[in-house]
């Protein structure tokens, strides 16, 4: 085997992967087996063993090596420290969980994304979404249309919202090009919320008078503590946005990354000093499932994903992709189960073999711009098609979950949520923009 020819049969460990993680819920024999993430980690490990084994015997170890090590790591060092830092904000409200509020907080959210990546600003406002609803009987749609809106949509208007984007950005984008997205953000983010402003409006009148008379009697002013993780929340910012070759010259970008995720690290851990346990783990709940869950889970998708990414890289320049469209669909369908960002990156160099001696408009990071704009929008919104089509996904599920919130499984989010109610409004903005 040759990177240059990756055989289909390789591509059947990451197939089982997303299997493990659809079915393992749902078969009762196996149901109490998958809530344990060791069990996770176990799975995670047996498939990834036969990838690593057949990688090594073709002397292609380095490639396992440098996705796990170069990818895997900063991807778990970011989150981790964003898991951490948020988890130390306790933002404690309780107003009247109506359905107007609800989307003041989806709003808010959907803003600081693009600012305080969708992982930040989707850890450190699902607690208090969470808070404001618990009175409430029917809030699984909240939690789903909090993923869609806040954990990927949000993340389109700069580098620092989603990763894709920051590696589009090193590519050649500037910093301000990404606010040139703004109507697509705009009309996808409007049209989610007026779609959930619907929604809740019609669960909650399915509400009992003693859920909405507790509502009522429980408000609580607005109420923040452990205001010193803001700080450790820009130093997270900065780390992404600095730590980088566009800023720091004649340093690899393997080495860069290594040294952001340390500084990463190392501000998680700072913000565990700084940080009252009262606020942490008492008033906050904090606890370490989801994190773990979701490093257990991407360590056997990173490194199943391996053959797949390669396959693509090697034949997607054959699959006779020209048009902005057909970008925009194939980016997004594969973002939706396999890391956003490398999917974007294999699509950028197959737009930069594309001939383009005879085309006389705008070029931006080395391909047209109408390609760009539709790898990178369509990068960030599909991430809401799955669970694992994002990280912030599973760890708002799961944190969900913990607050007694009973999420829909791996297929029914799809087939009940987001092929209903996200894919129409991408669709839309793909009609009018792209």
């Amino acid at each position: 085997m040759s990177s240059t020819f990756i055989p289909l049969w390789t591509l059947v460990p990451f197939i089982l992967m997303l299997l493990s993680i659809a079915a393992f819920p749902l078969v009762r024999k196996t149901e109490h087996f998958w809530e344990n993430n060791l069990n996770k980690l176990v799975v995670s490990l047996i498939l990834a063993i036969p990838v690593i084994i057949v990688f090594a015997a073709n002397g292609m170890t380095h490639n396992i090596i440098h996705q796990v090590v170069y990818d895997y790591v900063p991807f778990i060092a970011l989150l981790l420290s964003l898991f951490i830092v948020t988890g130390g904000i306790f933002i404690n409200i309780d107003v009247k969980a109506k359905p107007i509020n609800n989307v003041i907080m989806l709003a808010i959210g959907m803003v600081l994304a693009s600012f305080m990546g969708t992982t930040g600003a989707a850890m450190l406002l699902i607690r208090p979404l969470l808070n404001i609803n618990k009175q409430r009987k029917h809030t699984v749609h909240t939690v789903l249309f909090f993923i869609a809106i806040v954990a990927n949509c949000g993340g389109l208007l700069t580098p620092l919202g989603d990763p894709p984007l920051f590696m589009l950005y090193l590519r050649g984008a500037s910093f301000g090009w990404f606010f040139g997205l703004f109507a697509e953000w705009l009309t996808a983010g409007l049209l989610l919320l007026l779609i959930y402003f619907i929604y809740d409006s019609v669960m909650y009148k399915k509400e009992d008078e003693e859920s909405l008379l507790s509502d009522f009697l429980e408000q609580e002013p607005l109420k923040i503590e452990g205001k010193v993780n803001f700080i450790f929340l820009l130093g997270v910012v900065a780390s992404v946005a600095f730590i980088n070759n566009q800023y720091i010259k004649g340093v690899d970008d393997n080495t860069l990354k290594l040294v952001q995720s340390a500084a990463l690290i190392v501000i998680g851990l700072l913000s565990m000093v700084c940080t009252s346990r009262k606020t942490r783990f008492e008033d906050n709940k904090f606890s370490w499932g989801p994190i773990l869950e979701v490093a257990a889970l991407f360590l056997g998708i990173f490194i199943t994903m391996v053959p797949a990414l390669m396959y693509l890289q090697n034949n997607a320049p054959g699959m006779g992709l020209e048009k902005d469209w057909q970008f925009y669909y194939i980016t997004g369908a594969l973002s939706s189960f396999l890391d956003n960002t490398p999917t974007a990156l294999a699509f950028h160099s197959v737009a930069s073999g594309l001939d383009y001696s005879t085309f006389t408009g705008a070029m931006v990071a080395g391909i047209p711009e109408f390609l760009l704009k539709a790898i990178s929008t369509a990068a960030v919104f599909f991430g809401a098609m799955t669970y694992i089509g994002n990280g912030p996904n599973f760890m708002v599920k799961a944190i969900a979950e913990q607050s007694g919130v009973k999420m829909p499984d791996f297929f029914r989010y799809i087939y009940k949520f987001a092929l209903i109610f996200v894919l129409p409004v991408y669709v839309i903005v793909q009609l009018i923009f792209i």
